[in-house]
């Protein structure tokens, strides 16, 4: 198995794969860092160009889980590694629950330990939810948004693809975030925010703009 990025999230996701007995086949992907040992923890192999993840996939394993949070370079990061060969996988930590009836997850996201999902959710694909996160009852989460720890979606949410929740945000029930926004840490969201909007605060506000994000 590969974990595509040797940094930041990728050491909080070697966890799950620890735990499930796994480390033994992990290899790290990063072809973009300078400091980075030859070995992670002295001993996950780092692959550091694209030939050798070919090579990986094509003569180890060919699956693979984003071990980074931003919501467009895991995007551009999937699409590289599929090219390569390789084919995503989910992955839902043991302690996630979910709920038993009308709960759908797409391919490639990550749900990571405490996080609760109850009933008729609708989560993207590639998308990742951080730990200790709940999502309440018919929400809507699009592909690749990504929520950090201890994000609250009350129900009847929708949030649309490439969007970003800092830690600790709340979106309150029956709000619209949108397509490729940024909600800042600590939010509380009372109110739809438009298409390419950073927001921030109690209650939130747009306070920018950012280029749309179409690719």
């Amino acid at each position: 198995m590969l974990i595509v990025g040797a940094k930041g999230f990728a050491k909080e996701i070697l966890q799950y794969f620890h735990k499930k007995n796994l480390v033994n086949e992990l290899v790290f992907y990063d072809d973009v860092s300078n400091d980075l040992p030859e070995r992670l923890f002295n001993r996950f192999r780092i692959i550091r160009n694209l030939d050798e993840a070919k090579e990986y996939f094509a003569k180890v394993d060919n699956r693979f889980v984003l071990g980074v949070g931003n919501p467009k370079v895991r995007f551009d990061l999937q699409k590289r590694m599929e090219l390569a060969g390789g084919h995503i996988v989910t992955v839902i930590v043991d302690s996630v629950e979910i709920g038993s009836y009308g709960v759908f997850i797409g391919e490639g996201s990550t749900i990571m330990g405490g996080t609760i999902i109850t009933n008729d959710i609708i989560i993207g694909n590639s998308v990742l939810i951080n730990l200790n996160c709940t999502v309440g009852h018919d929400s809507k989460i699009g592909n690749y948004c990504d929520l950090s720890p201890g994000v609250h979606v009350s129900g009847h949410v929708e949030i649309g693809d490439f969007s970003s929740l800092g830690t600790g945000a709340v979106l309150i029930p029956n709000v619209k975030i949108g397509r490729n926004c940024i909600i800042g840490a600590g939010s509380v969201v009372t109110k739809d925010i438009p298409d390419n909007s950073v927001a921030v605060g109690v209650p939130a506000k747009v306070i920018k703009e950012v280029e749309p994000y179409n690719p």
